[in-house]
Order: C-alpha cells, then structure tokens, then sequence
C-alpha cells in the first residue's frame, strides 16, 4: 500500500505541468512577465496543490509572493488589460483577487513576516496545505531536484496527504483557533483522519473556538454540512469538546431520558436523528416512494439539504426546557418542546449569524415535526378529513416534503420497546393521502381566485379589516376544500349568516 502511494505521488509530480494546464495561457504569461519584472518568484499553494497531489479538481488558482500582493493584482490587470480587482486581506494578511473573465486568480504576500517560502509555508494551518510549487517550474515542466522536483514540502505534508493524514501546522490553532474547525470541515471533504497530536491539541484549545467571528465559524459548519459525513464528523467534533463550545444548548439533553417509545436520551436521539437523515439524503425517493418526485425535487436543494440536517439534529434541543411529569406521576412529558425548540433554535441561529432564511426554515420545521406523528395518531380511529390536511399543508408550505423527512428521520432514532412497530408505514401512508387530497381537493379548490375577498368583505357586508378577515376568509377557504361551498352565491350566503350569528363582531 505505502509503495501504491509513493508511485502516485511520483506519477502526480512527474506531470506538474498539470498544475498550470487549466489556467489561461495569457494569466500565465501575464504573471511570469511580472514575476521577471519585479524580480519577484511566485509559487502555487495550498488547496491547488493539495487537490493536483490528490488529482482532485480544483477551481482555485493561489499565488503567494514575498510581498506586495494588493500592488502586483492591480499590475497584473493592467498586463491582461481587463479585470476586476477584489480585496481579500485583512490587517494581518495582504491578499487579493482579480477576476478575470470568468478566472479567479488570488494573490497573497508572505504571512507573519516570514521571508522566505518555507518559513511562510510553515505559518499555515496544516502540512497537507503547507505545499507549494515555483509557478515558473511548473510552466517549465518541473526542474528540481532530488525525488519530489518541483516540490516545496518543508513540513512533508505530500506524505501526510497520501497517508490520509491531516496534521497541524506549528502554532497553527494559536495564530487562528478557528482552524480547529477547519480540521473538521478537511475531515468532511476530504475523508482524513486527524493525526493523534493534533487531536489532543484540539482538546486542550477548543475553548479558543469561541473567539472567533461568528460568521467564519458558520461558513466552516455549512461546509461540514453540506457534506455526507456531518453527522460522523460532528460526533468527532463531540468528542474533541469542540462541539459543546458551539452548541452548549445540545448538552443540555444529555442523561434527559425519555419515555419508553425512545431507547437513547434526548442528546444521542437527536444525534441519531442526524445520522438517519444523513442516510435518507443519500437516496431521498426510496423512503416515501408515493411521493418520490416531490421529495427528490425538494432535496436537490444544497441549502435545503443544510437546513434538514440542522432541523434533524436540533429537533429535540427544546425537551430539557419542557420537561414535566404527567399527572399521575407515571412518566416524564415534554409538552411544548418543539415550540420551545424553535425559540432555542432562534438563539442558536443568531449567535451564528445564519441567513433569515436558514433561520426561518429551520426554526418552521423544529416547530412542527411533530405534526405528522400527531395526524398519526388521529389516522388510527378516524379517517383523515380534508381540513386537517389543508391545515398541514398550509402550515407546513413547501416544505412539507422536509417535514416528513425529519419525521421518518425522528422514527427511525427512536427504537423504544413502547413505539408502535408500524410508525416508519404510518408515516408513508399518511404522507401519501395527504399528498392525494392536496392533489384532488385542495389544488383544484384553490388554484382559482377566491370566491369571495377582502373588498367585497368591505363594501358588500360593511366589514373592517382585521383579525375577523382572516378568520372569514380562512374558513370560506376550508369549506371550499371541503365542497361544502361551490359558488360565489353560497359563499355570500355563508358570509351572512356568520355574521348574524356572531351578532356582527366583523362589522
């Protein structure tokens, strides 16, 4: 095996012209007159390199000079004539970007006042990104010497990369804690394995997480979320005490035991609940296989996919809040957790600086996953009447098809000896009336215009608009689902005789 990866990283090097083949000739050529003009060597680094070693496709193209980054991208867009200039440094880093049709090309002085290659090589995060390659060497074909030419590894990083290896750079998490996280956004993307000492500096330093911008720390999480393995590589980051830095409400479930339809706490249920969404993503027809168009349309979404995996594993995060005891004392109840979840989720979501609509979206499913299991329930001794299904259907929007996922997701998580063996089948029938009824009552009721709106409200019954209006029109819509109302004229007639009844509460 170890013979198996020293050939392929002979192979990769052998053809470190591969490195440059995809990048314009004319941003190539514009940068080694520059490189020659200011007597300046550039190298390719980070993530390029590791991806070409990997023989990953790559879509960035990283320079680092000794210095005068910001100076050389506004020169280079003179060389090339055209191209948009986009700062990127910060007051400790001097980098930049120049986007050039469609070709990012960004740009970065030496960090930390090192002064040469290798001594900045060492300031980064970890070995597998501490590799670099002369720009001019690899245009030339590569010329080094020795068995890796071409090849500027001071940390021998290359053999960390193809052992699977990811190990920190010196000093990495105290220059910025928030590569602690990255480490695990690596573990994610690129299926590594911590090295052993960079995990133990992790443990000793995952306080440090807390220092850093709440919107770098959510750009690392949806990163890890947007893979396969969030939940495996979120139970590491468990284990490493990373997690509870970022999510302490989490911890508040563990050793809260449930009734007997759960057979984990409320913290390791909402982790299996991650985990059997993770596995429901990976083939999301096959689960509800009356509703597959709609589900896998609904999944297709990369930000959607994020939101459910978050409503998974956060799903519970309201019991320890709502936790009581039921009358006779017989067991522990958590009335009103999946409302308190949301306010939970709410908290967590704005320390995070997420988007209004992850936060939204999130927070809406935390809030009904229980919804289905109550129709469930109800599907049991009666059968299922079109204004509950309306009522789901409205409440839940587009996302009725995520609701059900994080329900199956919810089911699967719990294997109580008390839980009804036919939960997984309930869920799938009712998902599938609820679908037929949406399909042959309410789309064909509602995809008119009312029968009846607000300005005949107004001017025919003398009505003022408020809360009366919505409950008006609210029923009216009901009742039309329901083919109680068919016509404008028994909708006029309803009208009346609610507000008689009602002694005219509207007017």
């Amino acid at each position: 095996m170890k013979m198996k990866k020293e050939s392929r990283l002979h192979q990769r090097i052998a053809d470190i012209e591969g490195l440059v083949r995809r990048v314009p000739k004319e941003v190539l050529k514009a940068l080694l007159t520059l490189s020659e003009q200011r007597q300046t060597p550039m190298y390719i680094v980070g993530g390029p390199v590791r991806d070409w070693l990997l023989d990953h496709e790559c879509h960035d193209f990283d320079i680092t000079v000794p210095a005068g980054a910001e100076r050389l991208c506004r020169e280079l867009i003179g060389v090339l004539g055209e191209g948009a200039y986009v700062q990127l440094g910060t007051d400790e880093e001097e980098a930049a970007r120049v986007a050039w049709r469609g070709f990012d090309i960004d740009i970065s002085s030496f960090r930390g006042g090192a002064t040469t290659i290798e001594e900045d090589l060492a300031l980064r995060d970890f070995t597998v990104n501490a590799i670099a390659v002369s720009l001019a060497e690899a245009v030339a074909g590569g010329k080094g010497a020795g068995d890796r030419p071409g090849l500027i590894d001071p940390l021998n990083g290359a053999e960390d990369l193809f052992n699977s290896r990811l190990r920190h750079c010196p000093n990495a998490f105290d220059d910025d804690p928030l590569r602690m996280l990255r480490g695990y956004r690596f573990v994610a993307t690129l299926g590594f394995d911590l090295d052993p000492d960079t995990l133990e500096d992790i443990r000793e330093k995952s306080d440090a997480i807390c220092r850093v911008a709440a919107e770098r720390t959510r750009y690392e999480l949806d990163k890890i979320m947007a893979t396969e393995h969030a939940a495996e590589v979120l139970w590491q980051m468990n284990e490493s005490d990373i997690l509870c830095q970022l999510l302490p409400e989490l911890y508040e479930g563990i050793e809260v035991e449930q009734p007997d339809f759960h057979h984990l706490d409320v913290f390791h249920h909402n982790f299996q609940t991650l985990h059997e969404m993770e596995q429901l993503l990976a083939a999301p027809g096959k689960i509800y296989p009356g509703c597959r168009d709609e589900v896998i349309a609904y999944t297709k979404d990369g930000g959607v996919r994020k939101c459910l995996k978050w409503a998974a594993l956060l799903h519970d995060v309201g019991k320890p809040a709502a936790m009581g005891t039921a009358r006779d004392g017989s067991r522990v109840t958590f009335y009103g957790h999946d409302e308190m979840g949301r306010s939970q989720l709410e908290i967590i979501a704005r320390r995070l600086r997420w988007s209004n609509e992850d936060r939204e979206r999130t927070g809406h499913l935390i809030a009904m996953h229980m919804h289905p299991f109550h129709l469930c329930n109800v599907r049991r001794s009666e059968q299922l009447t079109r204004r509950a299904a309306l009522k789901l259907c409205k409440r839940a929007g587009d996302d009725l098809p995520g609701l059900f996922l994080l329900a199956m997701s919810d089911s699967l998580a719990s294997q109580g000896e008390l839980k009804p063996q036919s939960m997984e089948k309930e869920l799938v029938e009712l998902y599938s009336e609820l679908t037929q009824i949406y399909r042959e009552h309410i789309l064909p009721a509602l995809s008119g215009p009312p029968l009846l709106g607000g300005r005949e409200l107004i001017d025919d019954f003398g009505l003022t608009p408020g809360p009366v209006f919505k409950e008006i029109l609210g029923e009216l819509e009901m009742l039309q689902v329901e083919g109680v109302i068919e016509s404008k004229a028994q909708a006029r007639d309803w009208v009346q005789a609610y507000i008689n009844e009602h002694g005219g509460e509207g007017e």
